[in-house]
């Protein structure tokens, strides 16, 4: 019977994904584990594959890529060959009610209900893109102009097939003007890469020759492109699109998450925020040795917020009251120190976590972070990157701000706010000298802790930002 293919439920709490984009066409042959279509969650973006191998066949009132689908959704069919399809089975005159059980050992029943569908073939064609991000990028490999095109996917989209049609007419025309792009487009063509895998490394401007000759015979994945990118020794955010004046932007999942914990946070807890300044001249001139050594060896040099992170885990196992979290049943102090890293990226703000952090090393932490980062930016973090976190540092001293009031990332009962590093007049052994100062922001939950325990952990937060070597062996 034809296998069903739905939306999936990628997290306990997933209520909705959003598809992205279908990998495969209606009517394109699909094999078990190839990857079907991408769906983004809250924060993250996901690879579905097939579990079936046979046809891929679309209903044309399938939810068109953009929509918001629930979990379960019926999106397409796989069929074998000569099996019939069930969406044109079920449009047979005199059988408006029918319904139909598609198994494949699923025991699940899709009705379809009598009257018109609840979208029009037209009104999906609209909502459709144009053209499949993969054919416009095969159009670029080969220098086809797409825009004339007639789409032959489904709802009128122009697909791969499309473009090298094109091209093959455009060889006949000019032969040696296909040649050339033949010739550019076959090392990528021979380059084994999942679609994940190569729209990540389009987007942060990765050339998979190199990665691909690193590891011969095996298609690159998601993870493998990831590892590349994070062993690079800058990262540089690429810039927010300005939005237009009088426009009104959809709500994203992501904005919608943000906006529902943080109005949460506000509500429930009972926060108080700290301020102190700390000399962070040590800070800066261990940073400057560290990442003078490491680079020139190829090694990942910590960053200030990789200081800051293992120094914070330190302070944590003192004062474990800051590493707790409020439940109706009573205070949990934890006993693992995960620390959420705040990552602005395009799409919103997002917390990935990095685990059991006063167990690993400073050159652990920054290998982690700058992973953990760019699959931020990339949209690529999974559940378990979001998850667990104990304690949250967010920096801003990258824009400039000293001091802020950062709001609690529930269940925690703390956040660390990072101020920028810029130089000042202090006393320093009695003379009054230029020196790196940084300010730190402590917003903690007064049901949790009261201001004494708060105020004793931020001093020692402050300690270690002017004395790093205090806690570098820990």
């Amino acid at each position: 019977m034809a296998g069903r293919i739905v939306m999936p439920r990628l997290g306990w709490t997933m209520e909705e994904g959003a598809l992205v984009e279908w990998l495969k066409q209606d009517g394109d042959r699909v094999e078990a584990g190839e990857i079907l279509f991408t769906v983004e969650t809250d924060k993250a973006l996901n690879e579905v594959q097939s579990f079936e191998t046979g046809t891929l066949r679309i209903p044309p009132d399938s939810p068109p890529p953009g929509a918001k689908v629930p979990v379960g959704t019926l999106l397409a069919y796989v069929v074998e060959p000569g099996e019939p399809v069930p969406f044109e089975r079920l449009a047979v005159p005199g059988e408006p009610g029918a319904s139909v059980t598609a198994g494949v050992g699923r025991g699940t029943t899709a009705h379809v209900p009598s009257g018109p569908p609840p979208r029009s073939v037209e009104a999906v064609r609209q909502a459709a893109s144009t053209i499949s991000p993969r054919a416009r990028r095969v159009a670029a490999e080969l220098g086809v102009e797409w825009t004339g095109l007639a789409g032959s996917g489904r709802t009128g989209r122009i697909v791969e097939r499309d473009v090298r049609a094109a091209a093959t007419q455009m060889a006949a025309a000019a032969p040696e003007a296909s040649t050339l792009a033949a010739q550019t487009a076959e090392p990528l063509a021979r380059i084994k890469a999942s679609p994940l895998a190569r729209r990540l490394a389009e987007e942060a401007g990765l050339d998979l020759t190199a990665l691909a000759a690193s590891k011969p015979g095996a298609t690159l994945q998601r993870e493998d492109v990831e590892a590349a990118i994070a062993a690079r020794t800058t990262i540089t955010p690429r810039p927010a699109p300005l939005p237009r004046v009088g426009e009104t932007r959809p709500i994203t999942p992501v904005r919608r998450l943000i906006a529902q914990r943080l109005s949460e946070s506000v509500h429930t807890t009972a926060a108080v925020t700290l301020t102190t300044e700390a000399d962070a001249s040590e800070l800066a001139a261990l940073h400057n040795r560290l990442k003078s050594t490491l680079t020139p060896l190829g090694r990942t040099a910590p960053t200030y917020n990789d200081l800051m992170i293992k120094l914070t885990a330190v302070a944590l196992g003192e004062h474990p009251l800051l590493n707790a979290s409020w439940q109706e049943e009573g205070i949990i102090i934890h006993s693992g120190i995960h620390l959420g890293i705040a990552v602005d990226t395009e799409a919103g703000l997002m917390v990935p976590v990095i685990r059991d952090v006063s167990a690993k090393t400073l050159q652990q932490i920054a290998t982690e972070s700058a992973a953990l980062a760019e699959k931020a930016r990339m949209r690529t973090l999974g559940p378990d990157d979001l998850q667990g976190g104990t304690f949250t540092i967010t920096n801003l001293g990258m824009y400039g701000i000293d001091a802020f009031t950062p709001i609690i990332n529930l269940p925690q009962c703390a956040i660390l706010g990072v101020g920028r590093m810029i130089s000042k007049p202090a006393v320093h052994n009695d003379q009054v000298v230029p020196r790196q100062m940084m300010a730190l922001s402590l917003t903690f939950d007064h049901r949790v802790v009261d201001g004494g325990p708060a105020a004793r952990f931020l001093n020692t937060v402050r300690e270690y930002v002017e004395n790093p070597y205090l806690w570098l062996t820990q």
